[in-house]
Order: C-alpha cells, then structure tokens, then sequence
C-alpha cells in the first residue's frame, strides 16, 4: 500500500440528490474521515443511503454537493477519463453479488484489474495476485472458472480482485449477504485479516451487527444522515 500521510477517505458536506419528476435527496450534508488501515462499517436500513454513499465515495457516482477525497486527491479536479484511472488504481471493489466473468478463470478474473490498467499483467503481477489467491485457499483453484467455484470460493476471488492493484481503500457492499452464515464469517476474517496485515482501508456496508462489531468504528447511516455509533 502507498503511504503518504492523507486519509485514505473523507468527505465534506456530502450530499446526493436524484433528479426526477420528484428530486429525491440521498444523501444530506456527510462528513466522514477514514484513516490508513481503518476497517469502518456502516449499517443502515435497506433506502437509507448506504450504497450511494459507496458509489460516492469509490467515485462509482458525483455527488451533487461537497467534496470527496481520496488519497487526498480532490475528486472534483478530475474528469471522468482521468477519474475512471484513478478508480482502477487507488480503489478496490466488493459487492454483494461477485460479478466474475465465467469465460475467465480464477486468476484471470483476480488479475482483471490489473488488465484494465496495464493491457498484460506482468511476471510480477501475476507472482503477487497468484500469492494472494493462494493466501485465501484458492491455490489449487487458479484455473478453474466461476461455475467451478463454490459461492465462498468465487467471493474470496473478488476479494483478491479488489486487492490485485494495491488499491489505498477498498469499498465492500454487503459482501457476506448473498453467502451462508459460516462462509460470510470467513469472509469477513479474511477481509480483516488483510486489512490488519497490509494497511489497506476497508468501509463495509453491512446489515449484520455481529460482523460490524469486529470492525475498528460503526456508523449508521439514516436518512441520509450518519453518525458514529
């Protein structure tokens, strides 16, 4: 991970409104401050902004209002060709659903990122993703494909994806929600075990609060509105 003193997020007056026949406002006025190395979670009722606030701060979406930076890089500075860059490089995705690419196998799928940057990964990429991958049990699965993979397996891939670029933050949305009880639990000591191991920033959104309270902070999110719990 690339240290150079600035938060690994934070927000100022953050606020999300949709524009319709009816404008919905999302989001009203957050500000947030995640530190190198913190795993934050958020809680919130389904509609309460939490994946907004995701898209927000992984510039997936721009905010109406306020400023979002990361790494301490203004994201309003950036246009949307140098800010789908700064993405790919400096933040890491994991959704709920896994989204791996079935014409892929597993270490293709983990080394996508990379791809997308680079064009071809290179020895070195594929030694450290490779790493990675067996660093979460799949070592004797790297050329196996998605339908190979049991739900577990294939989101300890997309984990590993979110890691493949050495990204500053990643950004989970309710990764262990579409896995059973004992597979979300090793998901979560994964992605923790990383977190504490590499320095790399988690915010996780999640309904459980079993698992959130195994992060460093908790805030909940309602209203479009956050506080710390």
């Amino acid at each position: 991970m690339r240290e150079n003193g600035h938060p690994a997020v934070e927000t100022v007056n953050l606020r999300k409104t949709y524009f319709g026949a009816v404008p919905v406002q999302v989001l009203r006025g957050i500000d947030l401050h995640v530190g190198s190395g913190e795993f934050v979670c958020v809680l919130g009722q389904s509609g309460s902004g939490k994946s907004t606030l995701l898209n927000c701060l992984g510039a997936l979406d721009r905010p109406t209002e306020g400023t979002v930076r990361i790494n301490g890089q203004d994201l309003s500075e950036l246009d949307d060709d140098e800010l789908a860059r700064f993405r790919n490089r400096t933040v890491g995705f994991i959704f709920q659903f896994h989204y791996l690419q079935d014409e892929f196998t597993c270490l293709e799928n983990a080394l996508m990122p990379v791809s997308i940057t680079k064009g071809t990964p290179d020895d070195e990429d594929v030694e450290r993703v490779q790493g990675l991958l067996e660093r979460v049990g799949l070592g004797e699965r790297l050329g196996n494909r998605p339908p190979q993979l049991s739900g577990g397996e294939q989101q300890r891939t997309a984990i590993v994806r979110a890691l493949a670029n050495q990204p500053r933050l990643v950004l989970a949305d309710e990764p262990t929600g579409n896995l059973d009880s004992r597979s979300s639990a090793q998901v979560f000591s994964l992605m923790r075990e990383i977190n504490q191991e590499t320095g790399v920033a988690f915010v996780m959104v999640t309904h459980d609060d079993r698992l959130a309270s195994q992060g460093d902070r908790i805030l909940r999110i309602e209203d479009g509105v956050i506080e710390e719990l």
